[in-house]
């Protein structure tokens, strides 16, 4: 495991409570006041003036950084062993996934209650963010975001994506995939000129859209896509979240057919407020599953409506609602999880998670612990 750096808190004084009675799935949630902070520390925003301010906050040694996925693993160990309470993590939708996946891991393999989950909103990506009202924190105010975060805010229970060993907000293939890729490369150059300060963020994502995604669109082959059903009854939807035609049977064929994008997710946004999968809050026990076949000029000429959620064109773009799913891709393309580059695959399943998590939320009523 890499350690973290040496002047940094990493684990609280506290000895471990003792043990707690848990249902197989993880489900109930600690009444525990303490809260733990896991920031990534590779985050550009995560500087060190950020992290000795939260040090100095966090009194009792309830910091945590990150650098690794050995990290996060040990870190997720501590923080179910010792019964916090709420944990925040500082970064990305990316950081969120990781200390998800491995705090839930781990509570079922303690059979421990999990804590309820927050965001400090420290990363480029942060889908997250819109949908539980966080704010852009300023390093001076981090002790009344802490407060705010912990005391003020209400809570909601959600289910979010199960896929490849991760627990995610969201997932996909294809276009998404690559605009993210992209924003990787151009992000990667322009750090490397006076632009830098600019470079992680909307600036780099339009960027790389007009420069290389879209062009690569118009030449690129999209892949043959054949999903099928593997939970419950799927319903494909339309306009408004209408149900069209009749329920697609567990077995059967959801689509099948050319695909510029596929994508799931049981939170409507990606980051900074496009409202992707308008019904990924239709229902609790099903997913938003996206697939479109738009070209990119139909993308530019309603872009606005497709940013706002808004845009209805069921020759090109396919909704449904599914709990569980087989996705197979010839040829294998990319794939991203919680906003992070994957790789390509050619064949993955798909699952909505049986754990639910507590979520931290202002637009949830506040809650007395």
């Amino acid at each position: 495991m890499q350690k973290p750096e040496p002047d940094l808190r990493t684990a609280a004084q506290s000895e471990p409570p003792g043990p707690a009675s848990l249902p197989a799935n993880g489900s109930l949630f600690p009444q525990d006041l303490r809260t733990a902070v896991v920031v990534n520390g590779n985050a550009k925003s995560v500087t060190q003036e950020v992290i000795s301010t939260l040090d100095r906050i966090l009194l009792g040694g309830d910091l945590f950084v990150s650098r690794s996925l050995e990290d996060a693993r040990h870190i997720a160990r501590t923080v179910v062993s010792r019964g916090y309470g709420t944990v925040l993590t500082g970064g990305g939708d990316g950081t969120f996934t990781v200390m998800v996946t491995e705090v839930v891991r781990e509570g079922r393999k303690q059979n421990r209650p999990l804590p309820r989950f927050g965001l400090l909103k420290l990363g480029t990506g942060n889908a997250l963010a819109w949908v539980v009202g966080a704010r852009d924190p300023k390093t001076g105010e981090l002790g009344a975001d802490i407060t705010r975060l912990t005391q003020d805010a209400g809570s909601r229970s959600m289910r979010l994506i199960e896929v490849e060993g991760f627990i995610a907000p969201f997932c996909g293939f294809g276009t998404d995939a690559d605009v993210l890729a992209d924003y990787a490369k151009v992000k990667g150059g322009l750090q490397r000129t006076p632009l830098r300060r600019i470079a992680p963020g909307l600036f780099s994502y339009g960027v790389a859209a007009v420069t290389r995604s879209i062009p690569n669109a118009l030449l690129k082959r999209m892949p043959h896509c054949r999903i099928v059903n593997q939970g419950g009854e799927a319903f494909r939807i339309g306009a408004k979240g209408a149900v069209l035609g009749q329920p697609i049977a567990p077995g059967a064929v959801i689509y099948e057919g050319p695909m510029r994008l596929c994508g799931l997710s049981t939170i409507p946004y990606y980051g900074y407020g496009f409202r992707m999968f308008p019904y990924a809050e239709e229902r609790p026990d099903r997913m938003h599953l996206r697939v479109a076949t738009m070209t990119p000029l139909e993308f530019v000429r309603h872009f606005t409506e497709i940013w706002r959620g808004e845009y209805d064109n069921p020759g090109t773009l396919f909704d449904y609602l599914v709990e569980s799913m087989s996705i197979e891709l010839d040829p294998p393309t990319d794939f991203q999880i919680g906003g992070d580059p994957r790789g390509k695959r050619a064949k993955l399943e798909v699952h909505l998670s049986p754990t639910p998590i507590q979520l931290v939320d202002f637009y949830a009523p506040p809650t007395v612990a």
